[in-house]
């Protein structure tokens, strides 16, 4: 993903007026007693956005264009800030080292992937995190909280690294903001100002790539 990814932000006054979410692929066979065998296709769920909604001037509209041209529409991905979900906890409480466990110590791994989990029950799911905030990452080994060089986190991998392996059994904590890596769903984008100034907006299609 480096070579094909920039790490630039989507305008986030855009971006927080966007749409869109987590989209599954489940398939179902329903036979002929009525009963279903479901399957999910998918691990991961993939999310997907329309940043259109998020237009409402002129000048908001140009710095889109610009986005997408410098993008060269699907060939480069970036960075997409979701306004529902980009921290390790609820959106209205403050980031702590204690949000997510993303591991246990073994005396030997010094490297962790960030990750978060959804739901507390018989099948939570565990998202991996590959574009955290970089200043806004916390991480604790144990009930102590890290500071400086004692574990550093890639803003553009979201993979932490221990100066030293952590002992066997304690458990590894880390909280953090993030954003979604993405890229336009879309080669073109069509825009028709007599509609827009009419109060009708672009659709601007992302899709989120999968690390």
């Amino acid at each position: 993903m480096p070579s094909d990814f920039h790490e630039v932000r989507f305008p986030l006054d855009v971006a927080l007026r966007g749409s869109g979410g987590p989209v599954r692929r489940t398939e179902i066979v329903t036979l002929a007693s009525g009963r279903e065998h479901r399957n999910s296709r998918w691990a991961d769920s993939r999310r997907r956005y329309d940043a259109g909604l998020g237009i409402r001037t002129l000048d908001a509209l140009h710095a889109v264009l610009a986005f997408f041209e410098e993008r060269r529409g699907r060939l480069y991905g970036f960075r997409y800030r979701d306004r529902v979900d980009h921290r390790s906890g609820p959106p209205s409480q403050a980031v702590t080292p204690a949000d997510q466990r993303i591991g246990v110590g073994d005396g030997a791994t010094r490297v962790f992937a960030l990750a978060k989990t959804y739901g507390d029950g018989p099948a939570p799911y565990r998202r991996v995190i590959a574009k955290p905030v970089a200043a806004s990452v916390r991480i604790a080994l144990g009930a102590v909280e890290m500071t400086g060089a004692q574990a550093v986190c890639d803003a553009a991998t979201g993979l932490v690294t221990f100066a030293a392996p952590p002992p066997p059994g304690v458990p590894i904590t880390a909280g953090f903001e993030f954003d979604v890596p993405v890229r336009f769903d879309t080669d073109e984008l069509s825009i028709d100002l007599a509609a827009f100034t009419a109060g009708e907006v672009p659709r601007v299609p992302l899709v989120e790539i999968v690390p």
